[in-house]
């Protein structure tokens, strides 16, 4: 979705509660911040007093943020990102070898029936997803993290470097479990917020999150058929073409830009979706 660096989907992608029309916080309360953990309770209290105006329950409140403290670990890995300097080939060969390949296409074959109903549904080929997967998480197996979702995105939001784009990710955190679909205990995953086998952002799991097993929740942690259904809806959602192309220079192309900015990573997207859609 929007990235960090070039591992994340950065998902620098999005959100709104479908159980009401919810406000995203402001950049004056984005300014209501702090460089250090002296200050994080008492801005904690302060979001408190105000969430209830994002659709979230006194319960959901205590249930999340009770005891949260500032994470430092966090600040840490948000101030010494590296930025990706490896050429396409390089980050290719790397990331995309023969083995997750082959692993892929045997996914397609198990994953068939969710895959074809998806592809009708969203028009986003198999192929595409699968590799999103692959990159993202290793079709599961890297798990994703074990940091406190909550605890990692109310730190980042406390943070005066990104406050405002972190409240948003707070905000959406705490949608996810007022509406039922995570409990905080379940909620972990990458230092900045990424959640599940394809690392959404909270925001983007509250708006692009599928129901697609049927099961009353989104589950994108556990749930192959509704983390398949949520990529190729975010794909969808962000302008994917049924039918087109999605090598570099097509329109398609820049929806796979929009999941992940890095030019790389959209490449290896774009070259290893093409390879196991020739083997279907």
């Amino acid at each position: 979705m929007t990235q960090f660096a070039c591992r994340r989907p950065t998902l620098f992608r999005l959100a709104m509660l479908a159980l009401a029309s919810l406000s995203v916080p402001t950049l004056a309360q984005a300014q209501d911040c702090g460089r250090d953990g002296a200050g994080f309770q008492a801005w904690l209290n302060r979001f408190k007093a105000r969430a209830g105006q994002y659709g979230i329950s006194e319960r959901t409140l205590a249930r999340a943020l009770d005891g949260v403290t500032y994470d430092s670990n966090v600040i840490s890995l948000d101030r010494n990102q590296k930025s990706f300097k490896l050429s396409f080939e390089e980050f290719y060969a790397r990331r995309a070898g023969p083995g997750l390949i082959r692993r892929g296409q045997g996914l397609m074959q198990k994953h068939r029936a969710v895959l074809d109903r998806m592809e009708k549904e969203f028009g986003v080929p198999a192929s595409v997803v699968i590799s999103i997967w692959g990159l993202e998480t290793n079709y599961g197996s890297d798990k994703g993290g074990s940091k406190s979702i909550v605890r990692s995105v109310a730190t980042l939001a406390y943070d005066c470097r990104r406050s405002e784009f972190f409240l948003k990710e707070l905000v959406g955190a705490l949608q996810i479990i007022e509406r039922g679909d995570m409990t905080p205990a379940q909620m972990k995953g990458g230092w900045a917020g990424e959640i599940g086998q394809t690392q959404f952002l909270p925001s983007a799991y509250v708006k692009y999150g599928v129901d697609y097993d049927g099961d009353g929740r989104r589950d994108l942690v556990n749930s192959v058929p509704d983390l398949l259904a949520s990529t190729a809806n975010f794909l969808k959602q962000h302008g994917w073409q049924r039918g087109q192309s999605w090598l570099p220079g097509t329109a398609n192309y820049q929806v796979l830009r929009e999941w992940n900015k890095a030019e790389v990573y959209s490449r290896t997207i774009a070259v290893m979706s093409t390879k196991m859609a020739e083997a279907r």
